[in-house]
């Protein structure tokens, strides 16, 4: 009780020391609303430039309209700040696939990302490889030994069709209200809990077993040597949608073709082979690889500030989607919200005290890679700083879709959280409820943790999920369509009034002091089995 009153008192006294300008609130609230020009920038970015893969002519091509875009409205050195993505770039041209036995029809798939084109138009039969579950490494080797005649100029369907049952509870799309308050209440011991997007992690095997990524990669290698003319993988998800990735190796030669088929047209062939029926299959792929693409871009643009000129508050989001869309929710939407909370700023004739800086980020979706060279180069770590450290305020993150902003978790003390209260406090109306601190110096699932991870103020912006989970994140389905303009609208008024509150304080947000820096998180656990590449025929 006793630490739960020192709280409170502590947040009461930052709240009162912040003096939230309302005037500015109020013309920050017209311009967003009344003049934006958000859903433009998500048009541009999406119908215009998307896909978006990192190191693809897409990516740089949107990078540089940003940069053009961020010098017409007026802001200082927009650039691009290259590093070493260390893959070429990649890009599906052109892609189609049908049945042509027992029956012809029209197949609908998405084309796995960094595998290589087919030979021209390539014809065979399905072919189903059922893998052993959790094989060891003897188990999986004897297995593609037993099976190597089976696949040989054949296109071959990974695994029996997932059973996608019709769901009778859709998920909400809006947070509940009292849920959210409860998540933000700095009284609540279980304030800043919640969900801020997927994370990313290995899976950890039992020991002695092979992990799925290992057991992947063995697949390849094996259907490359045996000559399969395709492999098919089951997207396994309702209604038509299809989440495909990419080959983790990276390379070309090392995985033979490969789509992700819509879990209906998967099932339909699962059930005419258990008939005992011949299964032809036609697909005609074209791939790029861009040598180029090794060197991958972020893009940074700034609002100098006054006074405090050598003090910056960052606002951003990753730029760079996955190939299935034109990755609208993934996050066109997050970074034009950001791009507009900024212009809001800079049209109002607004003059920060604090630089201000935009930051869009290319690998975020190949694993945070962007804003980690970003933050590596510029900042550091708390254990290990560089020069420009001391002077970052803070960095603003969004990344959950399109849904309205509901609350924010900080990397700090309650005391930066309650700061962040008292500016977001004023849009009640629109749906925030608070703000939260964290401790986690874990990353995963968006840019925001980079910062955290390096000790600095990471703030995640949370928001309502509408349809993000449930359908477009990752998906055929993430385009312009799924925009909700009203929240999109809503979530940069919340967001520009907060930005515009911290750049102008006297002073930064408070930090961990070093007895109270949240230590790293251990590295991470070596893989349970060293993989090993099988011998195969044609090796």
């Amino acid at each position: 009780m006793k630490k739960s009153l020192a709280l409170l008192a502590a947040a009461c006294l930052v709240f009162a020391q912040d003096t939230v300008d309302q005037s500015v609130n109020a013309r920050i609230r017209q311009e967003a609303m009344e003049h934006s020009q958000v859903m433009h920038t998500v048009h541009m970015l999406t119908d215009r430039y998307g896909p978006r893969l990192t190191g693809s002519p897409n990516y740089e091509a949107a990078a540089n309209w940003v940069v053009k875009q961020l010098t017409e409205w007026g802001f200082q050195n927009a650039h691009l700040e290259p590093w070493d993505f260390g893959h070429p770039g990649w890009m599906n041209e052109h892609a189609y696939g049908l049945m042509t036995a027992p029956v012809r029809d029209n197949l609908t798939f998405e084309v796995l990302a960094w595998t290589p084109s087919t030979k021209g138009v390539v014809r065979g039969n399905a072919v189903q490889v059922a893998l052993p579950q959790s094989p060891t490494q003897d188990e999986m080797t004897a297995f593609l030994a037993e099976n190597e005649a089976k696949v040989k100029g054949k296109i071959v369907l990974m695994g029996k069709a997932t059973v996608v049952p019709v769901n009778f509870s859709p998920a909400a799309m809006r947070r509940d209200d009292k849920q959210i308050k409860e998540q933000f209440d700095p009284n609540n011991p279980n304030a800043g809990r919640g969900g801020f997007g997927p994370g990313r992690g290995a899976t950890q095997a039992e020991p002695g077993k092979l992990t799925a990524a290992q057991v992947n990669t063995q697949v390849d290698a094996w259907l490359v040597a045996n000559k399969a003319l395709l492999r098919i993988n089951d997207a396994a998800r309702e209604h038509g949608q299809i989440r495909a990735f990419n080959n983790r190796t990276f390379d070309l030669a090392k995985a033979p073709p490969t789509v992700v088929l819509r879990n209906e047209d998967y099932g339909r062939i699962d059930r005419l082979l258990a008939d005992g029926e011949t299964v032809g299959l036609q697909f005609d792929i074209f791939n790029q690889a861009f040598p180029k693409g090794t060197t991958a871009y972020n893009v940074v643009g700034e609002l100098p500030g006054s006074d405090k000129a050598g003090e910056v508050v960052m606002l951003g989001g990753h730029l760079d989607s996955w190939h299935s869309a034109t990755g609208a929710t993934d996050n066109a939407i997050g970074s034009s919200m950001m791009l507009e909370a900024a212009r809001v700023i800079h049209a109002l004739g607004l003059k920060p005290r604090r630089t201000i800086r935009v930051a869009l980020w290319a690998g975020e979706e190949e694993g945070l890679l962007g804003s980690a060279a970003y933050v590596k180069q510029h900042f550091g770590t708390f254990e290990n700083p560089k020069p420009e450290f001391a002077g970052l305020d803070c960095y603003f993150n969004i990344d959950s879709g399109t849904g309205r902003v509901r609350g924010a978790s900080v990397f700090g003390p309650p005391e930066a959280a309650a700061i962040l209260r008292a500016a977001l406090a004023p849009f009640e109306d629109l749906g925030v409820a608070g703000a939260a601190p964290s401790t986690s110096r874990a990353t995963g699932g968006t840019d925001s943790t980079n910062f955290n991870h390096s000790g600095l103020a990471g703030i995640g912006m949370q928001q309502d999920p509408i349809e993000y989970q449930s359908a477009t994140w990752h998906t055929n389905l993430d385009t312009y369509e799924r925009i909700v303009p009203e929240d999109a609208k809503k979530a940069v008024t919340a967001i520009a009034a907060a930005v515009w509150h911290v750049a102008n304080r006297n002073e930064m947000l408070p930090r961990f002091s070093k007895e109270k820096m949240p230590p790293l998180p251990p590295p991470a656990a070596a893989p349970a089995v060293t993989t090993t590449t099988p011998t195969v025929a044609g090796r």
